[in-house]
């Protein structure tokens, strides 16, 4: 289980057997105060993979900065590098996940509107199709969903955890 922040927008192909998969980095935090009582940072980079409609979903939803919950196992690749070198990959292969906030640069910019990453949507190359006017819908409240707060510098006490 990792929770973190997307270093790069998720990256999705397709296998020859149709398969869809898509690849993306987290960076995850641990901070402590050393014994002279300095606070201290170490980060940690992991790599992911999705597969199936889990991919698609993470190449729709997912950008840059976003904070991120995922459940997963390990998987490490043998492989050869270009001087015949045996190398060694250890990627977590994604089974579960739930979305966060989006960066914060992506609300201050007024993006609002979270389109998927890559797409060129209402760009001056491609504007928005006009649209008929129709009768405005009524409001509806949106949904209220739960994210993860990664900010937050209150430290997790064991009579907290649930479990």
């Amino acid at each position: 289980m990792l929770v973190g922040r997307l270093t790069r927008d998720p990256e999705v192909r397709t296998t020859p057997s149709g398969q869809t998969v898509a690849s993306v980095s987290l960076a995850t935090s641990h901070t402590w105060k050393d014994k002279n009582g300095q606070k201290q940072e170490k980060t940690e980079f992991h790599n992911l993979v999705l597969w199936g409609r889990l991919g698609e979903i993470a190449g729709q939803y997912l950008i840059k900065g976003q904070e991120a919950y995922f459940e997963g196992r390990l998987q490490t690749t043998k492989y050869s590098d270009k001087s015949g070198v045996d190398r060694y990959r250890t990627d977590i292969v994604v089974e579960n996940m739930q979305l966060g906030a989006k960066p914060r640069s992506a609300y201050e910019s007024g993006a609002g509107n979270f389109a998927p990453a890559g797409n060129n949507y209402n760009t001056p190359q491609n504007p928005a199709p006009a649209r008929p006017q129709a009768a405005p819908a009524p409001e509806v409240p949106a949904e209220q969903l739960p994210t993860i707060d990664l900010d937050e510098e209150e430290e997790v006490r064991i009579e907290d955890v649930p479990f």
